[in-house]
């Protein structure tokens, strides 16, 4: 349902918690031109040293960030773009749709498995 102007205005946008990942990635682009220590990058991003060692290996896995012992640095900006314009088109989707559930698409499966028999 579309809003006037004057709320549009005032409109202050839901804040969204972004993930750790989503922390780092951000962090990283806005300093491309550098490269941090595991431990820079949790205090510049608030996240807790313990948890970001295992954020950077998932995102090095992905291929979105680099790492040359002992530093880290943003991967290649065009894959790191393409990744999150995945994440927030399945995240709208989710949000108008519905999440996926996996059961649901098993029973799915196994149902059109016994009808073909």
């Amino acid at each position: 349902m579309p809003i006037s102007i004057d709320k549009f205005d005032h409109y202050e946008a839901p804040n969204r918690h972004e993930t750790n990942a989503e922390q780092v990635i951000r962090f990283l682009v806005e300093n491309r031109d550098q490269a941090f220590k595991a431990t820079e990058i949790a205090d510049e991003t608030g996240i807790n040293r313990n948890s970001i060692q295992p954020v950077l290996n998932r995102l090095r896995s992905r291929e979105l960030v680099r790492h040359k012992e002992p530093y880290w640095a943003i991967g290649d900006l065009d894959r790191v773009r393409d990744a999150f314009m995945f994440q927030s088109t399945t995240q709208f989707l989710d949000e108008k749709l519905g999440q996926e559930d996996r059961d649901e698409w098993l029973d799915a499966a196994a149902e059109s498995n016994e009808d073909d028999e």
